[in-house]
């Protein structure tokens, strides 16, 4: 399947059982959900997966249910987070044999490349494969910064077909249409910056809290694609602030908390992250039922 990039991707969170073993009747409870709310396509493990914490087995087992449960309704997409060249494109082929229809590729974890290492990582894990490549772009979150300059070094890639822009900064949108024009979709990486990104011409957005509010967000994506801002304007302002707890260093169990209170799943998460206790848990409970309530008001 070819991915049009257009929609809402949730990054779907990892679901698991209370000893840290995956919970696949969960998973693929979620993944229901995630597609009658009208999702454009889905994530699995990236960052609000717990990549970096599942096991190999567990990272392809995943897969595997994600597959045989979405059943080409929609694309199903890999994060590809390792530590090495090698170990990414080993994932890469390895997803790609399991049948996933596009990766989701973060730079090399635990070391900050340079802009020589970054192009060469990139390129490696995109010639390993033929499927669709979506560029993650998180430089706060990982150091490494895929400017525009960088990503001009990997248009000759023709299975490079997508960036995602979590830079923060909105003028990089228009940077990034006015140098390659449709050459690469610009997805939304960040929750609290759709509306301006879909102003600027990104028509994705890969979210984090679409796995608590699936229809919620793709009313909002939807209506603003449409142009239809006054409506857009009205939700987000109702939505901005749970979303800026996609921002956060502990967006896992954030989303993961929001996810029980809305849908009834699991918050549990893997070690080294642990549940929310304490005032933290608190706020975080009264930022989720007060959007809950705002949403019924504003209904």
């Amino acid at each position: 399947m070819s991915v049009l990039w257009k929609g809402v991707f949730p990054a779907v969170t990892t679901k698991l059982q209370a000893n840290g073993a995956l919970d696949e009747a969960a998973i693929k409870k979620g993944l229901e959900r995630l597609i009658d709310a009208g999702v454009g396509g889905i994530v699995m493990m990236g960052m609000v997966g717990e990549n970096a914490s599942l096991s190999p087995e567990e990272k392809r087992q995943v897969l595997r249910i994600a597959k045989e449960t979405v059943a080409g309704r929609v694309p199903v997409i890999s994060g590809v987070a390792e530590t090495s060249t090698q170990g990414a494109v080993d994932f890469a082929r390895a997803a790609q044999e399991i049948g996933v229809d596009g990766l989701m590729v973060f730079p090399g974890l635990t070391y900050k490349s340079d802009a020589r290492e970054t192009v060469a990582f990139y390129r490696a894990v995109a010639q390993a494969v033929t499927i669709d490549i979506l560029l993650y772009n998180n430089p706060r979150g990982y150091g490494v910064d895929l400017t525009p300059e960088l990503l001009d070094q990997l248009k000759t890639e023709k299975n490079i077909t997508a960036i995602k822009e979590e830079s923060y900064d909105t003028t990089r949108v228009t940077d990034l249409f006015n140098q390659f024009g449709d050459r690469f979709a610009v997805v939304c990486g960040v929750d609290d910056l759709l509306l301006e990104s879909v102003a600027l011409g990104a028509t994705c957005w890969v979210s984090g809290m679409a796995n608590a509010l699936p229809k919620e967000s793709v009313k909002l994506l939807n209506d603003a694609v449409a142009g239809d801002f006054a409506s857009a304007r009205k939700l987000y302002r109702v939505l901005t602030p749970l979303f800026h707890l996609d921002t956060h260093v502990k967006l896992v169990q954030y989303i993961k908390l929001a996810e029980n209170i809305i849908a009834g799943f699991s918050e549990t998460v893997k070690a080294p992250r642990l549940a929310l206790e304490g005032e933290e848990r608190k706020r975080i409970i009264a930022i989720v039922e007060k959007t809950i309530s705002d949403l019924k008001a504003s209904a």
